[in-house]
């Protein structure tokens, strides 16, 4: 089993000191062992959960809905109907940001067509406080629901 100083773990990872300490301060990565002159070293088993982390956050869980997930690791056969709950509530938001985002697309389409076709200027601008109120608009009334 290796044995890697924060550096290594930089390099290999792509995250940053800081975010590795902070992982471990809130307790989403195990306790990681110190060396004689205090130096953290991690070792595969940090490395492994810090990649569980890194795909999970690239698949739009929060750190506390990894924490969560870290947790179930441990039993995944118990975890699995929580697991599957977790994942399809995170699908169910996903979708809802899908569709925000393809209303989000359609308008800025419409206000590029406007804004080739007019000869006066240019109605991004004029039209942004509009569409962005209209965005906030359904945002409100989908949280209502």
């Amino acid at each position: 089993m290796g044995q890697y100083r924060i550096g290594d773990v930089v390099a290999q990872l792509g995250l940053s000191a800081d975010t590795l300490r902070y992982y471990e301060k809130i307790g989403l990565l195990a306790k990681v062992g110190r060396s004689a002159s205090r130096l953290r070293l991690y070792d595969d088993k940090h490395l492994s959960q810090l990649r569980f982390i890194q795909r999970a956050q690239a698949m739009d869980f929060s750190l506390a809905e990894i924490a969560q997930l870290l947790e179930m690791r441990a039993s995944p056969r118990r975890a699995r109907p929580k697991v599957r709950e977790l994942t399809r509530n995170k699908l169910n938001q996903v979708s809802v940001r899908l569709n925000d985002l393809k209303i989000l697309r359609n308008e800025l389409q419409l206000l590029l067509n406007l804004c080739s076709g007019d000869a006066a200027g240019c109605p991004i601008v004029a039209g942004i406080e509009h569409k962005v109120y209209a965005s906030s608009r359904r945002k409100t009334l989908r949280r209502s629901r």
